[in-house]
């Protein structure tokens, strides 16, 4: 009897799959002559956007920062004009960046780093966020933590306004961290929004930098709503500009270091008036020095980071599409 051959699907998968992988790391890592596409692309496009209006000496930029890292990689190019133009630079960071296990996996070597590591964690990135600040040329004393829920954000205006939430990742209900604004109050969407109005208060902004709502990171979409809210309050809408870090597939494309191209409008701001912000070789380089003074997320995803040194930056005076003029019916 004679056998017949198996068939072969098995392999084919197998290669098919490979090959899937094979162009889907060249999509995002583009080394070589992949990037030079991205560059003969992007360049023209980027390049017919307008140019975001500058700083002046009389300005107040207050940026709003989800997690210790995002006021970098966003906007550490613009920041630095602004206090090359004698502007009065203020961060506020609304968590210390204490949710993001797999770095804490990493950090301390274990599966399960527990509720203290997590809770040193969040105060080694508030560290470096100071050094990144340092670098940039921003005065320590501009600088102020909230110490909210990383990855929290979203529910405690959802679900916890007034009833204090628990964060999962340190198991703590209230501000744990010294020399924040108000340590040890409960972790509320009204605690939150309380002491962002204080410091509103107390920096008067003429210029305030947030998070788009259409980011993909509901902490930076909460954030952005939040901006939102208070500058509505404080009918002063017109001082917000927003900007995008979580941009949706796999934004910004290629990975790693490439200072030689321009960055794109995220496919998840989308219908936004994006405007450019050029930055000359210096700014590049101190925005690529304070990038890596986040020590602790270059650890995990310094590729993703380092994807945000470009030469512009992008900004929209709009924090969300226009609605449609033919409205569906």
């Amino acid at each position: 009897m004679i056998k017949k051959p198996r068939p072969r699907r098995r392999h084919t998968s197998f290669l098919l799959l490979f090959l899937l992988l094979l162009i889907l790391a060249l999509w995002i890592n583009a080394p070589g002559i992949i990037a030079l596409g991205y560059r003969l692309y992007y360049s023209p496009h980027v390049a017919a956007l307008p140019r975001a209006p500058g700083f002046g000496s009389t300005d107040r930029v207050l940026l709003l920062s989800p997690h210790p890292d995002d006021e970098t990689l966003c906007c550490a190019g613009m920041l630095q004009q602004a206090v090359a133009a004698g502007a009065q630079v203020y961060i506020i960071w609304l968590t210390s960046g204490d949710g993001f296990e797999w770095d804490a996996v990493l950090l301390r070597r274990t599966p399960d780093p527990g509720d203290k590591a997590m809770l040193e964690l969040g105060q080694q990135r508030m560290n470096e966020a100071r050094a990144a600040a340092r670098v940039l040329g921003i005065p320590q004393a501009n600088l102020h933590f909230l110490g909210y829920p990383d990855q929290g954000l979203l529910r405690l205006f959802l679900d916890y306004y007034y009833v204090p939430f628990t964060a999962p990742h340190t198991g703590v209900n209230r501000v744990p961290y010294p020399g924040t604004q108000s340590p040890g109050a409960f972790y509320t969407g009204e605690n939150l929004e309380r002491d962002l109005e204080t410091l509103f208060d107390q920096i008067e902004p003429t210029v305030v930098l947030a998070p788009s709502p259409q980011d993909a990171h509901p902490d930076h979409r909460a954030t952005g709503d939040l901006a939102l809210r208070l500058l509505g309050k404080r009918q002063e809408l017109s001082k917000g500009r927003f900007w995008i870090v979580h941009g949706g597939l796999e934004w910004p494309l290629p990975k790693g270091m490439h200072i030689n191209l321009p960055l794109e409008p995220p496919p998840r701001g989308r219908g936004l008036p994006w405007e450019r912000v050029d930055l000359s070789q210096e700014q590049i380089a101190g925005k690529l020095e304070a990038i890596r003074a986040h020590r602790s997320q270059i650890v995990i995803i310094g590729r993703f980071m380092e994807a945000f040194v470009r030469q512009n930056e992008l900004l929209s005076p709009l924090p969300l599409p226009e609605p449609s003029a033919h409205p569906l019916r």
